[in-house]
């Protein structure tokens, strides 16, 4: 009785459980180098691409930045009493007389269509 107790409790080393599998040590370390050229490569793209995302968002920001210029110079001409020559042409509806200063301003979907084409979508 006190034997079938204490094989209940006291297991027997290498009876029970999952035989380790043979594994061929020169391949594993193969798999373990070609994982890890596969990670770097993808790390290498994923950067590329937030570099790329970074670079567009900081044209985007001069972009602004100089249109906003641009409308602080109307401004303080307007206080000044002066109608810049860009805002008679919105005015009167004369786009083609507008200087390439104010080439600059798209509608909202041609903005639009400028962005999906240059995400290489149609």
């Amino acid at each position: 009785m006190e034997d079938n107790k204490m094989a209940g409790k006291v297991k027997k080393p290498g009876k029970r459980g999952r035989k380790p599998a043979k594994i061929d040590l020169k391949a594993k370390l193969e798999r373990s180098r070609q994982s890890a050229r596969e990670c770097r490569a993808r790390k290498k793209l994923r950067y590329q691409y937030l570099e790329e995302l970074v670079s567009s968002k900081e044209r985007a920001i001069c972009a602004l930045r100089e249109e906003l210029e641009m409308y602080k110079q109307w401004c303080s001409a307007m206080d000044q009493g002066k109608i810049p020559s860009e805002i008679k042409a919105l005015l009167t509806g004369d786009e083609q007389k507008m200087p390439p200063s104010g080439g600059n301003k798209m509608s909202k979907n041609s903005k639009n269509n400028n962005i999906s084409s240059s995400n290489g979508q149609s």
